[in-house]
């Protein structure tokens, strides 16, 4: 089997959903309806805002140090029974303080559950945190300076949140202080937005990534730009179904961008949420496209480790 390499997974959208209904149990948190109907998005979501409603209820109980060094380690776990050998996850360490925490001690706990997670498995990790599009410029950049504060732990930045409804200008601050610390830079965008938001990434933000991207096919422009500087996307098929990105499997436009010769990696972007899996993400693809794939997402990584021989 090709080393499976995932670019694109969020942490609050990957907790077991054993793991919700334990941490609900410990933390005296009763939850209304089965954990995994609170937790998964049915077919018939239609919607990124939809989509993210099954989110709340893990984050909900992700409000200690513990909780989220639990997580981090149980994703390393998952990723190496879905053959991973090296994994990014991203989080936004400013929706963790309900209860006091600060983002640097979420930082800290993400960190230290990934850390024992790889010397489990020798899965390769890395460590990305997300601006969110919803809040203040203020908000981003510090999460930005957290992100600076904790260089050798992070290993990217991240802008999340539906592009329809907000745009990414307001947070170029955010982004031009990590690209002064050599931080590289991703960009949800092309999901719920067209073309103009990936733009917008590019040439505003400096993205090195786009998250999603599935709405670029009509715009020739575009992807000679995505050609030419082998800005990577990092696509997910089932979740952009789920959202309402695209009409369905079949029709989502990963293997007819990566023939074109575009940098396409493929990713689950929550394993939990979208109920999916690397696996499952390449089931009908040929041997030849996902080796394809893994050798654009091993290029396009943001983390160092996946360069150094253990």
């Amino acid at each position: 089997m090709t080393p499976r390499y995932e670019l694109h997974c969020h942490l609050d959208g990957s907790v077991r959903p054993g793991t919700v209904a334990d941490l609900a149990r410990r933390q005296g948190i009763t939850l209304d309806g089965p954990v995994e109907r609170l937790v998964t998005a049915p077919d018939g979501c239609g919607s990124l805002a939809g989509f993210l409603t099954y989110i709340d209820v893990p984050l909900l109980v992700l409000q200690t140090p513990d909780a989220l060094s639990r997580a981090a380690r149980e994703l390393v776990e998952d990723w190496h029974a879905d053959g991973v050998v090296y994994g990014e996850v991203r989080f936004a360490p400013q929706l963790h303080g309900r209860h006091g925490m600060s983002q640097d001690e979420a930082v800290a706990a993400v960190a230290d559950g990934l850390a024992a997670g790889r010397a489990a498995t020798g899965v390769r990790t890395g460590l990305l945190l997300c601006c969110l599009r919803h809040q203040t410029p203020q908000e981003s950049l510090a999460v930005a300076e957290t992100a600076l504060r904790h260089r050798d732990k992070v290993a990217g930045l991240d802008l999340a949140g539906d592009e329809r409804l907000h745009g990414a200008a307001p947070h170029r601050a955010a982004f031009d202080l990590a690209h002064s610390a050599g931080l590289p830079c991703t960009v949800h965008a092309g999901e719920a937005a067209g073309p103009e938001s990936m733009w917008e990434a590019i040439d505003v933000l400096g993205a090195r990534r786009i998250g999603h991207g599935v709405r670029c096919a009509g715009d020739g422009a575009l992807l000679d730009r995505l050609r030419r500087d082998r800005i990577a996307l990092e696509m997910c098929p089932t979740s952009n179904v789920l959202t309402g990105a695209v009409p369905s499997l079949a029709e989502h436009p990963a293997t007819r961008l990566l023939a074109a010769g575009l940098p396409v990696t493929v990713s689950t972007d929550t394993r939990t949420t979208a109920a999916t899996t690397l696996a499952q993400e390449f089931a009908g693809w040929t041997a030849e496209q996902e080796r394809l794939a893994q050798a654009h997402a091993a290029a396009a990584a943001f983390g160092t480790e996946i360069f150094t021989a253990s």
